[in-house]
């Protein structure tokens, strides 16, 4: 008798996993300080699994500054604010943080002075960010960044 092996991989190239795209990852959290370390953690998490290095730092600080500022400004007491990493076909990232507060951010005018005690977070983003803008949601808004990829996967080279 003859022993036959299958082949455990997909059968078309087309659901291979190395040729999908990676999914969108989100989470929610609550409104405390613990938050914004564990999201920094996800987004690690998440960046890891797509294979993006090149900014990855860039990218965390990002999530670090845009998650502080939604529990500082964004989020009321018993409530929380939502992060969603979202991969750019051409290997970039969106960084979204939904939150319920009214108001829209803005980085502080930079006329010749030192920003007060805070606002720093938003000149952070804006220098290291391709992009970024506030989006409407109800209640609340979207605090959006992105950074722009450099090729079509999510290579070491890709941002």
């Amino acid at each position: 008798m003859v022993a036959t092996q299958r082949h455990a991989g997909p059968v078309n190239a087309e659901n291979s996993p190395s040729l999908r795209p990676p999914s969108p990852r989100e989470r929610f959290y609550p409104r405390e300080r613990r938050s914004v370390p564990a999201a920094r953690a996800f987004a690690r998490e998440a960046l890891a699994d797509w294979g993006v290095c090149g900014r990855a730092d860039d990218v965390l600080l990002c999530v670090s500054e845009l998650a502080t500022n939604a529990l500082v400004h964004g989020v009321p007491p018993g409530r929380g604010f939502l992060l969603r990493l979202l991969p750019g076909g051409d290997g970039g990232v969106r960084i979204e943080v939904h939150d319920s507060g009214d108001g829209v951010p803005a980085p502080p005018r930079t006329d010749g002075q030192e920003p007060g005690e805070g606002g720093r977070g938003l000149l952070l983003v804006s220098e290291l960010a391709d992009k970024w803008g506030v989006g409407e949601r109800d209640p609340g808004k979207i605090v959006w960044c992105e950074f722009a990829g450099r090729g079509r996967g999510f290579g070491a080279e890709a941002l």
